[in-house]
């Protein structure tokens, strides 16, 4: 698995382990790749994300609870459409890749690369642990 960084990589697998997410559950691990991908969203991964319920709280784009800048919407944004197809009028790749700096867009393009062409259960070997292997980009 490709990760921007260690903390990517602690963060990615620090959800993953919150929520039990299941090793072929591409769609979830997409969106846990983006929002461990950025700082910001990690820190409000709570708000995001509801682990108890395991569910996408879309209320935070429009909300105003949780201050996001644009850059970290678009990123929401794209995370949630790969979980479950969500849309609204900025889900466009257009809109959500037009604010992305490097870094975001390497994240971005990684979410939508594990969503899409990711056997994430063999590049798991099926659980997530201290000794996984990761590639940092």
């Amino acid at each position: 698995m490709y990760f921007i960084n260690e903390d990517h990589a602690y963060n990615f697998q620090n959800m993953i382990l919150k929520d039990r997410t299941h090793p072929s559950d591409v769609e979830r691990m997409a969106l846990f790749y983006i929002i461990g991908g950025n700082e910001d969203l990690f820190t409000k991964f709570r708000h995001i994300y509801d682990f108890k319920n395991h569910e996408i709280n879309p209320d935070i784009l429009t909300n105003g609870q949780v201050d996001l800048c644009s850059s970290s919407k678009a990123l929401v944004r794209l995370a949630f459409n790969l979980f479950n197809g969500y849309e609204d009028k900025y889900t466009s790749l257009r809109d959500l890749f037009c604010n992305l700096d490097r870094k975001n867009f390497l994240v971005a393009k990684g979410g939508i690369d594990m969503r899409f062409n990711g056997d994430i259960e063999n590049q798991t070997c099926g659980e997530m642990d201290e000794d996984m292997e990761i590639e940092f980009i």
